[in-house]
């Protein structure tokens, strides 16, 4: 089955195509509001140089997050509208899944970090398996001082990766059992690994289900609310 992997959820994008377990072509750029500028050329690019078409895609890999509001919604727009034109399956991917599973540990309890602004982090944890991870519970947003804690409360050894960069150097100082690595973003290539599981089983959600995993209301609707909590005409009864 051939498919192809959308990433636009962190400031690095990057596209692939691949057949099944192999990466045929990829591109990545890193740039956090030039997702749909990247997309379009990329994608033509990738075409090229495998040697495919459009219509040669099988299902459509993409990462619904969480991550950057606007660049989870061009991505997930440009998989939409493409599935929707070639008649395909989607396959969605959370970003904190893509980042572990290019995690380089064989051993180590997995801490992959994504940041969603506004002084947060998403988080979730995973346990490496021969051949991927497996996470632990649901992701969530926390703060950096909550994240601190839950590494502190980690009996194992643990790795951090993902985001860890933005974060005050004082939450992982004093951490001894805890690394910090790479990958920073995820890949188009970890979605087009996560996405071999549900081809070989041919288990696709619906793809009017599929939806961006944003865990907090966009900032564009708190901001909105605020605004009207601040104006100088009153509610509507």
């Amino acid at each position: 089955m051939k498919l192809l992997a959308i990433e636009t959820a962190t400031p690095a994008s990057s596209v692939a195509l691949g057949e099944g377990r192999r990466t045929v072509a990829s591109a990545a750029k890193v740039d956090r509001r030039g997702h749909a500028a990247f997309i379009v050329s990329a994608l033509d690019y990738l075409f090229d140089q495998a040697g495919w078409v459009p219509a040669d895609v099988d299902a459509i890999a993409i990462d619904i997050g969480p991550g950057l509001y606007t660049g989870i919604r061009v991505g997930l727009a440009t998989a939409q509208g493409l599935a929707a034109s070639l008649g395909v399956p989607l396959i969605p991917v959370v970003s904190l899944d893509a980042v572990a599973l290019d995690a380089t540990t064989g051993h180590r309890h997995i801490w992959s970090v994504v940041d969603v602004r506004r002084g947060e982090v998403a988080v979730a944890s995973y346990q490496p398996v021969p051949g991927g991870v497996v996470r632990d519970g649901d992701p969530r947003i926390v703060s950096p001082n909550h994240l601190r804690a839950l590494l502190e409360s980690d009996p194992q050894n643990a790795l951090v990766v993902g985001d860890w960069e933005i974060l005050d150097e004082t939450v992982l100082r004093g951490l001894h059992r805890i690394k910090a690595g790479r990958p920073r973003y995820p890949s188009a290539e970890a979605l087009l690994g996560l996405a071999v599981g549900p081809v070989e089983r041919q288990e696709f959600p619906s793809n009017s289900d599929v939806r961006p995993l944003y865990l907090r209301e966009p900032d564009v609707n708190i901001n909105w609310t605020q605004f009207r909590r601040e104006a100088p005409w009153p509610e509507s009864p």
